[in-house]
């Protein structure tokens, strides 16, 4: 009788939702979570950098990754780059560029959030909140990758 009822709860609730986005061949909307994370991102690009910092004015590079996953409803406690690194599922190598993922430099203490595979968002010490290049100095200083989180909306 539990099971029973538990499907219909599960059913009526996802008829209630209504449908889902999709694309243009009816696939669900790969993009719709990457589009919320990249709209909190650049709610805060030009922000100058500030170590110990996460936020709304400035910025650290944890704290600016963990104010864009705070609000995309990724509640984790604030930490480190190297905690962050260590609490944060592991991404497979065909998808570590992927757009959302989460880069970690330097013997994890920096990090940033993936745009594309050529570039990334961070703070950075001497510029704040932007938009960098994976150039050779960055590429250099790549040591691990991770995936942000998916939100349980």
């Amino acid at each position: 009788m539990r099971r029973v009822i538990f499907v219909l709860l599960m059913a009526a609730s996802a008829f209630a939702a209504g449908p889902q986005p999709s694309d243009s061949r009816g696939n669900p909307a790969a993009q719709d979570g990457w589009d919320r994370i990249k709209a909190a991102v650049e709610n805060y690009l030009g922000r100058p950098y500030i170590w110990g910092a996460c936020g709304l004015k400035s910025f650290d590079c944890s704290g600016f990754v963990w104010r864009v996953m705070a609000d995309n409803g990724l509640l984790i406690k604030r930490t480190t780059a190297r905690k962050l690194y260590m609490s944060l599922p592991r991404v497979p190598n065909r998808d570590r560029f992927a757009a959302g993922n989460i880069v970690f430099f330097d013997n994890l203490k920096h990090c940033g959030i993936i745009a594309d595979s050529k570039t990334f968002y961070h703070a950075q010490s001497s510029v704040g909140t932007n938009l960098s290049t994976f150039d050779p100095y960055w590429r250099s200083k790549i040591c691990g990758y991770r995936a942000m989180p998916k939100p349980n909306n």
